[in-house]
């Protein structure tokens, strides 16, 4: 049918550089998306993500990431694969995939990140 999804990610952080890339993309119903997070702080091995519908100002939890052991929200399990290794002394490095594209999907995505607590 010709549509295109749209996914924005942009990187905000407080006292903290995350990088997230792609920027921004479109890609095709049932495509593939995947997203990258990266940060330089040692002892943050924590990383959440979170997505953000139009027309909605709630982020809404997808899960998270703690060392290589990942948590997913009920509701996303189907969807979504979040992968990385936020363990040892190195840049901490994580994605987001979506794996198949739906309509409902086309949203701004967050990834944080924290020290565990």
């Amino acid at each position: 049918n010709g549509s295109k999804f749209a996914f924005l990610v942009p990187g905000i952080s407080l006292g903290l550089e995350v990088r997230q890339s792609p920027s921004d993309l479109f890609t095709n119903p049932d495509g593939k998306v995947q997203v990258f997070c990266t940060h330089d702080k040692t002892d943050f091995r924590l990383m959440l993500w979170y997505q953000r519908s139009p027309g909605d100002t709630a982020l809404k939890l997808i899960g998270y990431l703690y060392h290589k052991a990942v948590s997913m929200e009920d509701q996303y399990k189907d969807g979504f694969d979040l992968t990385g290794d936020l363990g040892g002394d190195a840049t901490k490095n994580g994605s987001l995939l979506i794996k198949h594209v739906k309509p409902g999907q086309s949203a701004v995505y967050f990834c944080a990140a924290s020290r565990a607590q």
